[in-house]
Parts: structure tokens; sequence; C-alpha cells
């Protein structure tokens, strides 16, 4: 293997590189961090108390940015474009940046779709922007199925 004969039976040099030492030593370290993968991650037994707070108040007069599954958008109860939205959020702000606004997008909307909502309105300065969502308990067994928060009963 280290060595070809040549026509007149000499032996000359073999200039081809021999993988096989590589290869066994890549498989060695495969099987090393095979076995120490499971072993780095540390089980840690904690007992969370229980969470008691009350939920933040709603601000009595909130300003929903709804998108809906056709993907037009309203504010309120207004219907508006994507080039809009600024605008008639300015007027339902009255122009104060720190409002919290809601988005409540349907269910079937793109992701991207609500990310450019969310980019077009911190892009003027509104950064308190929340996500609006069912609550499971409040929605229903098949929605809450659907949002994977119970698990679907075995028939």
């Amino acid at each position: 293997m280290g060595a070809r004969l040549s026509d007149t039976d000499d032996l000359a040099e073999n200039h081809d590189i021999n993988i096989t030492p590589f290869i066994d030593v890549m498989l060695v370290l495969l099987i090393i961090f095979m076995v120490a993968a499971p072993l780095s991650t540390v089980d840690i037994p904690v007992e969370l108390p229980v969470a008691v707070a009350e939920p933040p108040t709603r601000p009595s007069d909130p300003v929903f940015i709804t998108i809906q599954e056709d993907l037009s958008l309203s504010v309120g109860e207004i219907g508006i474009t994507l080039d809009d939205l600024v605008m008639e959020v300015g007027i339902a702000t009255m122009l104060k940046r720190d409002t919290r606004l809601y988005i409540r997008a349907d269910a079937s909307v793109p992701y991207g779709e609500l990310i450019k909502v969310m980019n077009k309105l911190t892009s003027d300065g509104y950064l308190k922007v929340g996500l609006v969502g069912l609550d499971p308990a409040s929605a229903g067994p098949e929605a809450a199925e659907a949002a994977g928060a119970i698990p679907a009963k075995a028939e």
C-alpha cells in the first residue's frame, strides 16, 4: 500500500494520503460526543412558586390593530391600508408614542405580514406593541386543542 511496483520491479513512492487514520479519529470523536452530550445537560430539580399576581389592568380605551384573514388592516373599526397605518394610529393615539397598541391577527395570517405591521409601527416610534390571543381556558376545547394547550383525547 505504501509503494507501487514499477516496470523495473523497484518500489516507487506513493504520494497519496492515507485517510484511514483520519476516519478512525473522526469516528472515535463522534462516539465521544454522542456519549458526552447527554451527560452535559444538568437537571436541577426546582419547585417553582405559583404566581398570584393580578393581570395588568387593561386601558379603558385600547387601540386595536386588526389583521384579517384576507390581510386587510383596521385600526379600531376603521379599515385602512398599510401605507395609512401610521397616520391612523397617530390619530387614534393623539400622537402619544408611549401608548400601548394591541395587534389582533387571524390565525391564518402569515408571520411575515404581522412583522411588516410591527416594523411599520416601531419605525414610527410606537415601541409598546402587544399581541392579542385567546386564553385557552375561555376559548373552548376545540380552540385550545388547536393551540396545543390541551392535549387531544386518545380514542
